[in-house]
């Protein structure tokens, strides 16, 4: 399922125009992004929580090359599924 799909979706189960779903998502993936970018975390009893971790900086290697290159420490986003969603999939 794409964007458009779940826009799609969220329209017809709600009864919204196709345009007041795509905004809602659009809000919702919003405030979650907001959410984490401040450190904090977004629980959603029965789905998941969002969160954010931090990943160390490292050594890798071009694919190409051979080649030893170093990898910046960086923030990322992270979910976790709770058990009821986990126990539906």
């Amino acid at each position: 399922m794409n964007k458009a799909d779940l826009i799609a979706k969220l329209a017809d189960d709600a009864g919204l125009t196709k345009t007041q779903a795509g905004a809602a998502l659009d809000s919702f993936t919003e405030a979650i992004a907001k959410t984490l970018r401040k450190g904090d975390k977004v629980t959603l009893v029965g789905f998941g929580t969002f969160s954010v971790s931090k990943r160390a900086a490292r050594n890798g290697r071009n694919p190409q090359t051979g080649a030893t290159i170093k990898i910046k420490a960086k923030k990322v986003a992270k979910f976790k599924a709770g058990k009821e969603l986990a126990s539906r999939v």
